[in-house]
């Protein structure tokens, strides 16, 4: 595992690495590049122990340079990701462009927060549909990069929400007005907000969600 700069996290953890979706943004490809590595998915079984024998709680990112639900990748792997999750007193972050996949993997453990990623609204109401059927402590939403405006459906169950700007080789500063209109659209909902520090215009904003929020996965069982 790796200490990390992004802002919501504390480490990174990839077990598996590589991704197919193709998006021209992508920061993980770009270190590949970077460093003439491969970019095709793979499992990487001795990285696997590397969460247990870290000392402490921390924050850790999963498959940061990977889509670890992407359609291609074999439910082996992620079974096999979520065992050693189950196993640590660790709190580890999920991230997907592909959330329609998460609720396969019901009920979460405890100490898993789970999220979806999007860019423009289609993908936003997307995510919000399918993570509202997934048992987990937290659920959460990161608009990174933010590419057009967005708002949040009400009753969405969401419980954290990350905003950031587009780096890289096409850099794009979401507009001052698309951040605040969808933060306080969050606000109107209660939902913790974080600033990716890639806004170089903004005025800090780091929220987090609380352990406390027990409320979706109580809706969730009604279903």
């Amino acid at each position: 595992m790796q200490t990390t700069k992004i802002t919501w996290t504390e480490k990174t953890w990839n077990p598996i690495t590589g991704c197919k979706h193709g998006c021209y943004y992508c920061y993980a490809k770009q270190i590949c590049n970077r460093f003439k590595t491969s970019f095709e998915p793979a499992f990487h079984p001795e990285r696997l122990q590397q969460p247990l024998k870290t000392k402490g709680s921390k924050m850790i990112f999963v498959c940061s340079m990977a889509d670890l639900f992407g359609h291609w990748v074999p439910d082996f792997w992620i079974e096999s990701v979520l065992s050693i999750v189950k196993q640590s007193s660790h709190t580890f972050q999920f991230l997907t462009k592909n959330p329609k996949r998460l609720k396969y993997f019901n009920p979460w453990p405890d100490n898993a927060w789970v999220g979806a990623s999007a860019v423009h609204q289609v993908m936003l109401d997307d995510a919000i549909k399918h993570l509202a059927l997934v048992k987990a402590t937290v659920r959460f939403l990161s608009c990174e990069p933010m590419l057009e405006p967005m708002q949040l459906s009400k009753n969405n169950n969401i419980n954290w929400l990350i905003i950031g700007a587009c780096t890289g080789n096409k850099p794009f500063m979401p507009p001052r007005e698309w951040v605040l209109n969808l933060t306080n659209n969050a606000k109107e909902q209660n939902i913790p907000t974080l600033y990716k520090d890639n806004l170089k215009w903004s005025d800090p904003l780091i929220e987090y969600p609380t352990q406390e929020l027990s409320r979706c996965t109580e809706q969730i069982a009604l279903l």
